[in-house]
């Protein structure tokens, strides 16, 4: 049951973070997109997703609902495996909690911000909520809001699960965001 657990917060929270941070591109309808990866990494020495809380009837659940998660992921610039160690195409980091709440499917409420710390976003950060089910191909989950260059930011971001092995969720997150208008 341990490994099952694992490999099920490793996908959920996977379905969280993946930014690749070029020069971003502007959509035809103001939105501003890029690529991060998410690294979730549940094992090892240095985990960076670790359950925090579980209801007692947690662990005999199949979909690990009652389950709460507190998350510290690397966000890269590659899709690459990072393990435990920072990874030198880190541009931040996606800092919150997932909680585990649908009895059915595999379901987590995602809680997090996205923390921006090299590149051209650097010192601005993304706030990100939403259902994500973590076995369907692509998740949308909202930009509720953001800081720096992304102050009262809107948009969504859309997750992929790139992979999944050896204690590491890999999760490629497209944000689509459109920051408020300069005064």
């Amino acid at each position: 049951m341990a490994s099952k657990a694992a490999l099920l917060l490793l996908c959920a929270a996977a379905a969280a973070v993946s930014v690749l941070l070029s020069p971003a591109t502007a959509a035809d309808d103001g939105l501003t997109k890029f690529k991060v990866y998410w690294h979730d990494v549940f094992g090892g020495k240095s985990p960076t997703a670790i359950r925090i809380a579980q209801a007692a009837s947690t662990n005999s659940s199949s979909t690990f609902f009652g389950a709460v998660v507190a998350i510290d992921d690397p966000l890269t610039t590659t899709s690459a495996v990072t393990g435990s160690a920072k990874s030198k195409d880190e541009v931040g980091r996606a800092q919150g909690t997932y909680t585990f709440a649908d009895q059915h499917t595999i379901g987590a409420l995602m809680n997090m911000n996205f923390v921006f710390t090299a590149g051209d976003y650097k010192g601005s950060g993304l706030t990100i909520y939403g259902r994500n089910e973590v076995l369907t191909a692509v998740r949308e989950m909202s930009i509720i809001g953001g800081t720096g260059k992304f102050r009262m930011a809107q948009g969504y971001v859309e997750a992929r699960t790139i992979s999944n092995d050896n204690g590491e969720t890999v999760v490629e997150y497209t944000v689509f965001v459109k920051p408020a208008a300069t005064a």
